[in-house]
């Protein structure tokens, strides 16, 4: 059960006996699988009409509601005093000023952190006052334009980085005071230029659609850098004495301890960046000149888990449906860090997830929240590991079981045991293509007669690059292209091959978004056969393509073939 006091709406509707819990684990699961907010959820379910929840909202707060109709025009020097990209990165309008007071409505009103955190940026007082979501987004529109485009919020994390470095000395002062006592790390790392350094980085991060962000202190430099699209960006590097504070802002943001540096921090982030709910996963490393974090970007919005949106090739997308709707067995999909086999088996679930099946997940750790599935997640310090998980499943009476990963011989030992006792085991593995995972799972120690009986299928996956479609631009290939992708220029034809020249839209990189290439082998008598005899792995991939396998290489040949892969990527992953 999710824990309702993160959402906070939700807690004062319970207690003010407003909602029973029946409708607030309701509301509360549907926010966690659709990203959409309270507010909008409760009035779509009817419970309470908007004006009364406003008041509702506007009473616990001891404050009023503002309609934007009817206040007219917001006066030019309340608008002022909020800039535009604090009101587009905090989600929040100014209302009215009176003298040093500033009355001001935010998409979330129930976040004191936040009230403080504008008032000490902007050195005003802050009243808040109570707006439906949608309408102060419409202000902000307004009144600041856009929706905090990516060069709008560089130049304003370029104009922190100036604010930063002018007072660069007082900062190295006070960092090397902190390195022998620490005693004043929170005090800096709450300073409003640091903070409002910290929320443009994970600002624009967000806007250019980042997976990872890296925070990574050298001897003479502190770089902070995206993953986009599988590859990494460096933005312009701030001064390295914001290494310390930046790093502990984070941390304190994360609730993690910011005293200490000499061990690895794992923590969790939940934040609304322009107005849609970002989960972040922080990692921290010490390193010899400092911490190194990392943090990844779970965007929920903007992960869509329906298996037919992945991309798949038709007779890959018909084959592995049918293998997640099998009674019982394996299905195993494989790839390297970061190949999308979390979003496949997610969207699989969500396919298979009906209200007559039972399913369960054990997960290292849990990503997205999916209403209808049990997700636990792993704690390899108090003993709560795949196996262990595993194994107590079976007594919970599941229907179709996920195992995040099959990486000793003790959880493959249960995960086959679970298929041949009658349930559909979902789990990954790290090979690098279908075939050899047969052969993992024999060197991991399981019996290939177990193997040959239970497995179903192996999908290996990759994410490669799309190309540009506003730079996109066609060429004829060389015969070494050619030749390097196995291809002659008879089965090339009449088609040509298309890479991007760079624009505006992919920040000069060519690309912009990525695709799956896939290759499923489906585990049929003959397949079986060769599995009891152990053979080599190159003999399966051959019986398998004979057997109407694509191979990761082939399936990146069709999306050459459709201008939507250029040759390098392919040839990169493949």
């Amino acid at each position: 059960m999710t824990d309702i006091a993160n959402f906070p709406l939700v807690s004062l509707l319970k207690d003010s006996a407003l909602l029973d819990d029946m409708q607030a684990e309701e509301i509360v699961q549907e926010a966690s699988r659709t990203g959409k907010r309270t507010f909008e959820i409760i009035i779509d379910m009817g419970i309470l009409d908007e004006s009364t929840l406003l008041q509702v909202m506007a009473d616990s707060l001891a404050t009023q509601v503002v309609n934007f109709e009817s206040l007219g025009e917001i006066p030019a020097e309340a608008i002022a005093a909020v800039p535009a990209e604090t009101a587009k990165a905090y989600q929040c309008i100014p209302v009215d000023l009176f003298g040093t007071v500033l009355q001001l409505a935010l998409v979330d009103p129930f976040n004191p952190a936040i009230v403080d955190e504008i008032g000490f940026a902007i050195g005003k007082e802050i009243v808040v006052v109570v707006a439906a979501p949608s309408k102060i987004e419409e202000a902000i529109q307004q009144y600041y334009g856009g929706g905090g485009g990516g060069l709008e919020t560089a130049n304003a994390v370029s104009d922190v980085l100036r604010e930063l470095g002018m007072d660069s000395e007082s900062y190295e002062s006070e960092q090397s005071d902190l390195e022998v006592g620490g005693d004043h790390l929170s005090d800096l790392a709450n300073e409003a230029p640091i903070v409002k350094f910290v929320n443009l980085v994970l600002q624009q991060a967000v806007q250019d659609r980042a997976s990872d962000i890296h925070f990574e202190p050298f001897e003479d430099e502190f770089k902070i850098r995206y993953r986009v699209d599988g590859a990494l960006y460096e933005m312009a590097p701030p001064p390295r004495h914001l290494a310390l504070p930046v790093i502990s802002r984070l941390k304190i943001i994360s609730n993690l301890d910011i005293s200490e540096r000499r061990l690895p921090q794992d923590g969790r982030i939940n934040m609304m960046i322009d107005g849609r709910p970002i989960d972040l996963r922080i990692s921290s490393l010490p390193t010899q000149f400092g911490e190194s974090v990392v943090l990844r970007v779970l965007d929920r919005s903007a992960v869509k888990l329906e298996l037919d949106k992945l991309g798949m090739p038709e007779h890959v997308y018909e084959r592995f449906g049918d293998m997640i709707c099998q009674p019982n067995g394996i299905v195993i999909v494989t790839g390297p860090t970061g190949c999308g086999k979390t979003t496949t088996l997610y969207s699989a679930l969500n396919k298979i997830n009906d209200i007559s099946s039972k399913l369960l997940t054990v997960e290292d750790p849990v990503e997205y929240d999916i209403e209808g599935i049990m997700q636990v997640p792993v704690h390899e310090s108090v003993g709560m590991t795949f196996s262990n998980a595993l194994r107590a499943f079976l007594r919970q009476d599941p229907d179709i079981v996920m195992v995040g990963e099959m990486r000793d011989l003790e959880t493959t030992q249960i995960a086959i045991q679970a298929s041949l006792t009658g349930h559909l085991v979902l789990t990954t593995l790290h090979t690098n293509d279908a075939p050899s995972a047969v052969v993992r799972m024999v060197d991991i120690g399981a019996e290939p007669f177990l193997i040959s009986s239970t497995l179903l299928g192996v999908l290996a996956q990759r994410l490669v690059r799309t190309i540009c479609k506003r730079c996109v631009t066609s060429f004829e290939p060389t015969e070494s292209q050619l030749s390097l992708l196995g291809l002659t220029s008879a089965e090339l034809g009449d088609r040509t091959f298309s890479y991007g020249r760079g624009c505006p839209n992919c920040n000069d990189t060519g690309y912009k978004g990525r695709k799956g290439i896939y290759e499923l082998l489906v585990v049929n008598d003959p397949i079986r056969a060769m599995i009891n005899d152990r053979v080599p792995t190159a003999v399966l991939r051959q019986k398998a393509m004979e057997d109407g396998m694509k191979t990761l290489r082939q399936d990146g040949i069709r999306g050459i073939f459709d201008g939507e892969v250029t040759i390098e990527e392919v040839l990169k992953y493949t």
